[in-house]
């Protein structure tokens, strides 16, 4: 025995540095699995984020608190389920947290913006959801959950689990909406119009049945030079070439039409019966012949920013032309969306600079080593538009920006703006071959409108007055569980409104 055990003394003597290889290794391992274990914790995530609101929305969400007395943590939901993945996953948001920590100013951070879908989709995971998920059909599902559910499964390449769950792990507080609310953070002085005389001049309308007005501005007729010269900062290849029209007069509405005037028109035409094609029809006891009016949205399509005087967003080209039918209709005076050429005329207000307001096109290049270096001035025009930089993204309330000189409120920013037109990248080609266009309507067919303006989320460049854009139908409606999609409001699209246009022909010439 004694001969057995000085034997193994001496083999162990022989392979010690093996014995500590393996003891080393062990206790590496079990040192990164208890530091991955510990980094996972709730509590480290909090002491890494800077989010001042994460946590107090996290408990506030379905996810701390719910009927199964579950308890979702962090990294559930913000990394994918175990493997590879999820240690590479943590290593990279590790690394970017201690990054912005270190390098940044956490306090200028636009944590509101963190919170919208395009960007939370980008740390949220759907393997994630479905690893606690895995039945999408619950004994509790709603009619409505299930339909939405049978649309996931078919179409799992184009939409996420987050789209319609946003704030399941973080709750978000939704303003109620309302048809009438208070008019809000109006700074400038809004110019006061009589009633419409029957003479071109600018004028306010009041809409029969209802103490909601809004303002339409006389524009004159004229000549202008439409689309953006080749050397114009910021051009794209649709805006070309530049070509002359001719525009008759018309009238323009001062702002977008609000929620205050969409709501309108909602409770009056929605309140009748069910037609075919998910849409309803004003009866003919309310004194009007029947108008096709929305059916209920399928969210909350103000955002939870607040309804009133704000510009109304996510409805479609369609029902946006159905509320000027519905506007003609009630008023007596023939109502539309305006064409490009109106919208641009209009936004130039008979100048031909790049942008509708003072601006110096310097500040606000991309290709200036300046401003890659130290970041675009562009603080010179948050007086007259609201975009990217100052909106805290979303809308605003119409009056609290500068108007043109024609007296126009937000033709640059706040919402871009459908226009009549079909829109074609080189629409523009057909109508520089003549010498003068004259009242042109576009495309005579084509499967997107044209969209015009700048938004809450633009960049300077896109709030030129030759700044063209179009809707893109299909992908703003890719959330939509329905079938068939609503014909009256976008799931994807919400920096989209319109204004209106009156034509002058119902008048008396000068």
């Amino acid at each position: 025995m004694a001969f057995k055990f000085s034997r193994f003394v001496r083999v162990m003597a022989g392979n010690y540095k093996l014995f500590l290889g393996m003891g080393a290794g062990l206790l590496i391992a079990y040192l990164g699995y208890a530091g991955v274990h510990y980094s996972s914790s709730d509590r480290f995530c909090f002491l890494c984020h800077a989010h001042p609101h994460a946590a107090v929305s996290w408990k506030k969400s379905t996810h701390y608190k719910n009927k199964a007395g579950m308890t979702v943590h962090c990294t559930e939901c913000h990394l994918p389920p175990g493997g590879i993945r999820y240690l590479t996953e943590k290593t990279r948001l590790g690394v970017k947290d201690v990054y912005g920590n270190v390098f940044k100013d956490t306090k200028k951070i636009d944590w509101e913006a963190k919170s919208t879908l395009d960007h939370a989709s980008r740390f949220t995971y759907d393997t994630s959801c479905l690893a606690c998920h895995s039945d999408l059909y619950s004994l509790e599902l709603s009619p409505k959950g299930v339909k939405a559910h049978e649309y996931y499964t078919r179409t799992k390449d184009k939409i996420r689990c987050i789209n319609c769950h946003l704030s399941v792990g973080h709750y978000r507080e939704k303003s109620a909406e309302t048809t009438e609310a208070p008019v809000e953070g109006e700074k400038i002085k809004r110019p006061v119009y009589p009633e419409d005389s029957g003479k071109f001049e600018s004028y306010t309308e009041k809409i029969p049945g209802s103490e909601v007005t809004f303002s339409m501005i006389a524009v004159p007729g004229g000549t202008f030079l439409m689309g953006s010269s080749a050397s114009e900062q910021g051009r794209r290849p649709d805006e070309g070439p530049q070509h002359r029209v001719k525009l008759s007069r018309f009238w323009i509405g001062e702002a977008e039409v609000s929620w205050r005037e969409f709501d309108l028109y909602y409770a009056k035409t929605s309140t009748g019966r069910k037609a075919e094609g998910g849409q309803h029809t004003l009866s003919d006891s309310a004194g009007f012949d029947a108008i096709t009016g929305p059916t209920p949205p399928y969210g909350a399509p103000d955002q939870g920013w607040g309804k009133g005087s704000r510009p109304a967003i996510t409805m479609t080209w369609f029902a946006a032309v159905k509320y000027c039918e519905w506007l003609s209709k009630v008023t007596g005076k023939k109502y539309r969306l305006p064409t490009e050429a109106e919208w641009e005329y209009a936004c130039r207000a008979r100048k031909q600079e790049a942008y509708p307001f003072p601006a110096d096109l310097k500040k606000l290049s991309r290709k200036s080593l300046k401003n890659r270096l130290f970041g675009i001035d562009d603080s010179q025009i948050g007086k007259y538009a609201w975009f990217g930089s100052n909106s805290d993204l979303k809308t605003q309330p119409p009056y609290t920006c500068e108007p043109n000189p024609l007296g126009l409120f937000n033709m640059a920013g706040n919402v871009r703006e459908f226009c009549l037109d079909w829109y074609s990248p080189d629409a523009y080609t057909s109508d520089a071959k003549d010498s003068l266009t004259v009242d042109p309507r576009g495309p005579v067919s084509g499967k997107e409108h044209v969209v015009r303006g700048g938004s809450y989320l633009s960049a300077p460049e896109d709030l030129r007055s030759s700044a063209r854009g179009s809707t893109a139908h299909d992908a703003w409606m890719v959330t939509d569980p329905q079938s068939p999609k609503s014909l009256w409001w976008y799931s994807d699209s919400k920096e989209v409104g319109f204004r209106v246009v009156r034509e002058a022909g119902d008048i008396l010439p000068e």
